[in-house]
């Protein structure tokens, strides 16, 4: 991007839609999560309405593409075809490409602003806006570099979306060790998971080894869940392969919980996030993580009006001792060994 242009703050979020915060907030099985457990709630778009709403669902970050900052501005034509005569006016060499990124940065800084208590609550960690790189760079790592320094300052609640790529990994690394939380995205397997954890930690060591601030940083790895499902079943139609539908469904939790096990064995400082839903899976089977879940709007909405528990499908607790008053119940419990005081036999113990 040669030519700039300060963002303004975009225009003010119109009521909630209906069926929002105000409808469901008491009962809202992602405020519950919010609110219960460890697993955080983002919204799958930058549209200041739909990120309202979500707000009062809970969420403590969003995310946009410029596939999902066009989908807000073609839903508030009336107030962004104005604005996008006035930056065309204000800039009269620009291309349409970079028109059309200007408005993109406004409507990313506008979501921003609404994030902003949110930021300062969670000290940076979450209360931020993602804001994706140019698709067009994923094989140019210091473009990468560029666009996402420039994206950071466009507010400080900014985090920059880099693909796991292998310049878009090496672009990670740099823009991490400059103090850009990055969002890793185009992301579907473990091993991509893995490369950009690592090159986030290796930013991560090089400001430590400066003395520079790590703690207000909010790195996350997207896994494409329902890509990677999407995926499964593509190739088993080119490769002849008959399988119980149910397992298509699975691919992405799988990935997922497998990378999650890895990060934590790890110590990896970034978080995973899961995103491109398919099914209620790619949300019920991570609550009580410590991972973020980026549902898009449409699919809040469905989860809010559904009858489905919402249970913990991940819980990992690293304690040299835990205690617990009362009774524990477990439907299967297993153990390396168990120590115990007084034990009652009955049907199905197995020790």
């Amino acid at each position: 991007m040669t030519e700039t242009v300060s963002p303004q703050r975009g225009p003010r979020p119109a009521p909630v839609p209906s069926g929002g915060a105000d409808a469901t907030a008491s009962v809202s099985p992602l405020l519950r999560m919010a609110r219960e457990t460890p697993t955080c709630l983002w919204n799958d778009s930058a549209d200041p309405r739909e990120l309202a709403a979500a707000l009062g669902w809970g969420a403590v970050g969003a995310t946009c593409n410029p596939v999902i900052a066009l989908a807000a501005i073609k839903s508030d034509l009336a107030t962004w075809r104005p604005r996008i005569e006035a930056i065309a006016a204000e800039r009269p060499t620009a291309s349409e490409d970079e028109i059309g990124w200007g408005v993109v940065e406004e409507l990313s800084v506008a979501a921003a602003h609404l994030l902003e208590p949110v930021f300062a609550e969670h000290a940076g960690r979450n209360g931020r806006l993602s804001i994706q790189t140019d698709p067009r760079l994923h094989r140019d790592t210091d473009g990468l570099v560029e666009q996402a320094v420039h994206f950071d300052a466009l507010a400080p609640n900014i985090i920059v979306k880099i693909p796991a790529t292998s310049a878009g990994v090496a672009a990670m690394e740099e823009v991490t060790y400059r103090g850009v939380s990055i969002n890793a995205t185009v992301s579907f397997t473990v091993p991509q998971a893995l490369a950009v954890a690592e090159a986030i930690e290796a930013g991560l060591r090089r400001r430590d080894a400066e003395g520079l601030d790590t703690t207000s940083m909010g790195p996350v790895c997207t896994i494409m869940v329902g890509r990677l499902d999407d995926w499964m079943k593509v190739s088993a139609d080119k490769t002849g392969v008959v399988l119980d539908p149910g397992y298509y469904e699975w691919a992405g939790v799988a990935a997922f919980k497998r990378a999650y096990g890895i990060y934590r064995e790890r110590g990896y400082r970034t978080r995973l996030l899961s995103a491109a839903f398919r099914n209620h899976m790619h949300w019920s089977q991570f609550i009580g993580g410590n991972v973020v879940i980026s549902p898009p709007f449409g699919w809040q909405r469905r989860i809010n009006a559904s009858q489905i528990e919402m249970s913990a499908g991940m819980v990992t607790v690293n304690a040299g001792l835990s205690k617990f008053s009362g009774v524990v119940q477990a439907d299967t419990v297993i153990s390396n060994t168990v120590i115990s005081s007084t034990y009652t036999p009955g049907a199905g113990n197995i020790w």
